[in-house]
């Protein structure tokens, strides 16, 4: 998909974008990172089809788009699974697939209450768990997603991201915002920054070229005589998955973020079992990541 000398202003009102040239090609995952008023969100309202650019022109854009906005809170009574079910059938799905389907991601998102649960009723996190799901009911050729961590859990941060690849490895195009750094230059292939209506490209940072890196940190508790304090992992600066288990909790943190996040967990009781480093090549295909131990 490429979007090609884009503009966009509402009325007689300023320019929110102006001449952006942006390509987004298949198998890649692309970040848009920039501040709250950027004009991220409406860069990607255009690039799914939602806003028509006052300028310019949207081509090659997939035939399948699924869209997590930044914000999805439906005032209904109806169940995630019949609000999914609906979707579905409005996207071609018989009543049985797309209930099926719809089964399917939440277990997979872990959606707290149930499929049954209705939508009135759900949290900020869980109503953006449906909100994916119901993106990913038809397998999209463009993924587009809308500050997509905000409001989820530890655990579905880290399905977040196996989708991301996922669709990302099976030829699709994956297109984020963001307004960590650490995040989009963990999470894209490549990069493009947002700010006063205008868009850049991103080269990597000093050092970096053709790498990204994180660490994978396993803390666990009882070694150092106190009861761990249980912290949000992943509102920590550069957190970009966290999971908890029996044995304690694994974090991927941005390399750059790593120390700060040790220091972290040692003042609150935790121990650190292993940190083990990871990187990945640029043009690598995606889902691919060769590790190598840093302890």
């Amino acid at each position: 998909m490429r979007l090609q000398a884009v503009s966009k202003r509402y009325g007689r009102g300023d320019w929110v974008l102006r001449d952006v040239d942006v390509e987004a090609p298949a198998g890649e995952v692309v970040a848009f990172a920039g501040g709250n008023g950027s004009g991220k969100s409406t860069l990607l309202r255009i690039a799914v089809g939602l806003s028509r650019p006052t300028r310019g022109t949207v081509a090659a854009r997939p035939s399948v788009v699924g869209y997590v906005p930044d914000r999805f809170a439906p005032d209904e009574r109806m169940s995630a699974v019949a609000y999914l079910t609906h979707m579905g059938r409005i996207r071609g799905l018989t009543t049985s697939a797309a209930s099926a389907r719809a089964g399917l991601l939440l277990d997979r998102l872990a959606l707290v209450g149930g499929g049954h649960a209705p939508l009135r009723s759900l949290s900020k996190g869980n109503a953006q768990k449906v909100a994916l799901a119901q993106a990913l009911l038809v397998d999209p050729g463009l993924l587009v997603l809308d500050e997509p961590w905000s409001g989820l859990d530890a655990d579905a941060h880290g399905v977040l991201a196996e989708i991301m690849t996922e669709v990302a490895a099976s030829g699709g195009t994956v297109v984020f915002t963001d307004h960590r750094e650490s995040v989009t230059r963990a999470r894209a292939t490549r990069t493009y920054t947002v700010g006063a209506g205008r868009v850049a490209p991103r080269g990597p940072e000093p050092g970096e070229a053709g790498r990204r890196t994180a660490s994978d940190i396993v803390l666990t508790e009882g070694r150092t005589g106190r009861v761990p304090r249980d912290l949000a992992w992943e509102r920590l600066d550069g957190v970009l998955t966290a999971s908890r288990d029996a044995t304690g909790v694994r974090v991927r943190v941005a390399r750059e973020s790593t120390d700060a996040l040790l220091l972290t967990a040692l003042q609150n009781g935790w121990s650190v079992e292993r940190v083990t480093g990871t990187a990945t090549d640029h043009h690598r295909a995606p889902g691919t990541a060769p590790t190598g131990d840093v302890r």
